[in-house]
């Protein structure tokens, strides 16, 4: 089965009439199922963010918590399977360390000074970094079909996130930033999952570990520097955070690793298949308003899918 999926270019004509004629069997694959369960676990980050913000205050110490339970939860699954007998930090690893609770603060900092409208068009069209270096780094050929996805996607985008409100924020300063950091982040996990001398596996623990010491270097200097509320409350919020962020990136790098020679499809469909959830939970939840331009730009990600997975299946 993996042969199938990995050289998507040897599929013969009769094998794409099977996969067009019976789609499921390829949906229902561990390979897709991978790629489902991260866009699920990511809209929840998402989503217990928003209902966090309502509760308690969200700041460094919280995400510090989150990483310290992702620690905690990769070595309860994996225990067996971690090498500690080796350094498993190298360039990309120890990046990630940093980046991604830097790329937390930068993203609080340009939702107060930039807006949060801005700053999600920011870290959406942050897609373009990824996409550029699967052509460029990973040398992929990108079918015509995903081609087709991808634009379209990116239109849909556009309908989703105009929301015809007004931001007040208008330094655009750390939109920058947040933009770089997203995409530089894709591309490193993407590394990551490439790696034949370190098990992801132990990739994944050290990153969680590098992510704690870095995040709370910063809870300890923000602690005194501006005295943060730290609640009980943020401790079982950062718990619940801690075990989807773990759940997100673990399946997010299986995905890349099951897809090894198609980053597009992994970083497309995760993008705009976050989006769309992510709309759909914030306007049935939430209850969250949906102009006619959002609706047009939610049918459109879900035909950027079609045209992502189509291509994925035939590399038309």
């Amino acid at each position: 089965m993996k042969d199938r999926f990995c050289n998507c270019g040897d599929y013969s004509e009769l094998s794409l009439i099977t996969y067009i004629s019976s789609p499921a069997s390829f949906i229902t694959t561990d390979y897709m199922i991978n790629l489902i369960i991260s866009i699920l676990c990511s809209v929840s980050v998402g989503v217990l963010f928003k209902y966090i913000k309502a509760k308690t205050t969200v700041n460094i110490f919280l995400i510090t918590i989150n990483y310290l339970c992702a620690i905690v939860a990769t070595y309860a699954c994996f225990r067996g399977e971690i090498d500690f007998s080796h350094f498993a930090y190298n360039s990309y690893t120890i990046s990630l360390s940093v980046l991604l609770p830097l790329v937390f603060i930068l993203l609080s900092l340009s939702i107060r000074h930039s807006g949060i409208i801005k700053t999600d068009i920011a870290q959406r069209i942050s897609l373009v970094i990824p996409i550029a270096c699967s052509y460029l780094i990973f040398n992929e050929a990108i079918p015509a079909f995903r081609w087709i996805g991808i634009i379209t996607g990116f239109i849909a985008l556009f309908f989703i996130l105009n929301k015809g409100q007004r931001t007040n924020g208008t330094n655009p300063f750390y939109l920058l930033p947040v933009f770089l950091g997203y995409g530089i982040i894709d591309v490193l996990f993407k590394q990551v999952a490439l790696q034949k001398s370190i098990p992801y596996t132990d990739a994944l623990f050290y990153i969680f570990c590098g992510c704690f010491i870095f995040a709370s270097l910063i809870t300890v200097v923000s602690f005194f520097k501006t005295k943060i509320v730290i609640q009980k409350s943020a401790v079982f919020y950062g718990v619940l955070l801690g075990l989807f962020n773990f759940l997100n990136i673990y399946f997010y790098l299986k995905a890349h690793q099951s897809f090894a020679k198609n980053p597009t499809t992994v970083f497309a469909s995760m993008n705009f298949g976050v989006i769309l959830l992510g709309t759909l939970v914030g306007s049935i939840y939430f209850k969250e308003k949906l102009s006619t331009k959002n609706i047009l730009g939610l049918v459109l990600a879900v035909l950027a899918i079609i045209f992502i997975v189509l291509s994925q299946m035939g590399e038309v």
